[in-house]
């Protein structure tokens, strides 16, 4: 399954129904710093996650419980392939060399990268 590319508003979205993996539109909206969207804002990014196939939702009377079709993670690394395909020519040696130089990531951080990725 292709997964599609979020909007930051989307992603926000996502993000805080990954939070809490299952709840009411309300139940985001309190997650949101002040001033908060909209209920109708959130509402049709609801809707829009649910055609791209991100979210589904069970009906409790006139009210839906949202709930995530795509992991954090599964979505986390589809992204990480997209940015380091077209900022870093595929290469992750590229994406981490970029970090190490824009002090992003610390020597001591990828040494303890490297020995975990050898255990």
């Amino acid at each position: 399954m292709q997964i599609a590319q979020l909007t930051k508003a989307e992603e926000q979205v996502m993000q805080y129904l990954w939070e809490i993996n299952k709840g009411f539109l309300k139940d985001i909206l309190e997650l949101f710093p002040d001033p908060k969207p909209h209920t109708n804002t959130v509402s049709t990014i609801l809707k829009v996650l649910k055609e791209k196939d991100f979210v589904n939702y069970e009906v409790h009377g006139r009210q839906h419980e949202y709930f995530p079709l795509v992991s954090k993670e599964k979505y986390s690394g589809k992204s990480m392939k997209s940015l380091v395909k077209n900022y870093f020519e595929g290469s992750y040696k590229n994406a981490v060399s970029f970090l190490v130089e824009k002090n992003e990531m610390s020597v001591e951080d990828l040494e303890m990268l490297l020995n975990e990725l050898k255990k």
